[in-house]
């Protein structure tokens, strides 16, 4: 690099009230991606607590899930109209007081509509936190920086909720899981308003009404389908239903929004090359590696004998990565440009995801999937960030708000799809042979699914 490249950047360098609103933001994300994983571990200790069946634990789950992708659309929407500091204050202290509710929950129904209210909670603050992120720094090098330690710290933040929650439950309780939020949320409400300046439109349109009732049912349904199809597998008629009545809501949501005079997603948004390939390039990433480790969870648990806690620690290297990942990851961008960048970051993913075709029963087999995984996290790292940049430009300061709701909508459905997807493959491949079988088998088909994303190319 020359002296001349060198000192390019320095035009591009932070303020100071830019470093602080990255931090207040950058924080609230955190919480928000640990939040989304913090009670897996801690599941069977609420369920002794509260009273909850056995089959009934999983709601815990699919009730945030529910709520977290349904509304988020429209929440990034409302945040564009009706102001995005706003929504996100609004959000934050319903976090807070869920979280409160939910760590005081005293049966099942009060913890349950906790997990909801968390969820909302969820599909508000993401969305507006995003779109204040990328206001608060202009397109280039800035917002991929800013994007690339987002992503680095919310995908840290799923790998570690897990060990939080795992850590929380043994020495104190399963109810800190939720406690733990209330004082960060006080803390944002506290100084997020000297810091975020508030946007609003000078007009603000009608709501489309017609179009978020469409969406919001059809998002409602698709999770709940894939959900119920995770659990009692694609052939279950509830979960048939529940994808068929997505698809019909979902087209009809598309042609509400082609007659309405102030759609809530205008279609000229979603034609432009960048929203639409890039919001493909996300879900493959974000269905591809959360269901990566659920099959590896069954590995390490069901063929190597890991503890619960043990797994969630050997995940952390899988943390690393992703960190690793987000640091990188704007320097990829500025070299390579984000067409590039994705198919780079897929394809060292697509490799790092074979390689574990190779794990075996043996203990050592646990240093291939430790370097495989950190690897894996790099390369997913690299594409999340490009995915984010690339969903996220060319589009006015205005449709911030809708831009990343729709982005933040694919991660949550990708999230969603990735495990039940996988699990069905899983399970049939065990259908002719042991545990390890069936995970090496999902695992072939995962990394098919990274290869084949580095063909996507945004006009970018």
């Amino acid at each position: 690099m020359t002296a001349l490249t060198e000192r390019a950047p320095a035009a591009a360098r932070m303020t100071g009230r830019q470093r602080l609103i990255l931090v207040l933001l950058l924080g609230s994300q955190f919480m928000l991606a640990v939040d989304f994983s913090i009670l897996n571990v801690a599941l069977p200790v609420i369920g002794a607590g509260l009273g909850f069946a056995l089959a009934d634990l999983q709601w815990v789950a699919t009730a945030f899930a529910l709520a977290a992708a349904g509304f988020t659309l429209l929440a990034g929407r409302i945040a564009d109209l009706y102001g995005r500091r706003r929504l996100f204050l609004a959000g934050m202290a319903l976090l807070g007081l869920s979280s409160l509710a939910g760590g005081l929950a005293s049966s099942p129904g009060m913890l349950l509509a906790a997990r909801v209210a968390q969820g909302l909670a969820t599909a508000v603050v993401t969305p507006a936190g995003l779109s204040l992120l990328t206001t608060s720094f202009p397109e280039g090098p800035l917002r991929s920086r800013a994007l690339g330690l987002n992503g680095a710290l919310m995908s840290a933040g799923f790998t570690s909720g897990a060990v939080l929650g795992g850590l929380l439950t043994d020495l104190l309780s399963w109810r800190w899981a939720f406690l733990i939020n209330v004082p960060v949320a006080l803390a944002v409400l506290v100084t997020a308003p000297a810091l975020l300046a508030e946007s609003r439109p000078e007009g603000r349109p009608a709501m489309d009404v017609p179009g978020a009732v469409t969406v919001t049912a059809g998002l409602l349904a698709l999770v709940f389908g894939l959900t119920r199809a995770g659990e009692h597998g694609f052939a279950d008629p509830l979960a048939l239903g529940s994808l068929a009545a997505a698809a019909a809501l979902l087209v009809a949501f598309w042609f509400a929004e082609r007659r309405a005079a102030s759609p809530l997603v205008p279609p000229a948004v979603l034609a432009r090359p960048n929203v639409r390939w890039g919001n493909l390039a996300g879900l493959v990433a974000f269905a591809t590696e959360t269901s990566l480790v659920f099959l590896l969870t069954l590995y390490l648990q069901k063929v190597l004998g890991y503890s619960p806690l043990a797994t969630g620690l050997a995940f952390g290297v899988l943390g690393l990565g992703t960190v690793a990942g987000g640091l990188v990851a704007p320097r990829v961008l500025a070299r390579t440009g984000t067409r590039r960048a994705l198919a780079l970051g897929f394809g060292v993913q697509a490799v790092a995801t074979a390689s574990l075709a190779l794990l075996g029963t043996g203990p050592g087999s646990i240093w291939l999937l430790l370097a495989a995984t950190f690897v894996g996290g790099v390369g997913n790292m690299v594409a999340i960030v490009a995915f984010m940049v690339t969903a996220t430009s060319g589009l006015p300061d205005a449709e911030q708000g809708l831009a990343t709701g729709i982005a933040t909508m694919t991660q949550q459905v990708g999230i969603t799809m990735g495990i039940p997807v996988m699990s069905a493959v899983a399970t049939a491949a065990m259908g002719a042979g042991s545990v390890l079988h069936g995970v090496v088998v999902a695992v072939v088909v995962n990394a098919a699914l990274a290869l084949v994303a580095t063909a996507i190319r945004p006009n970018r």
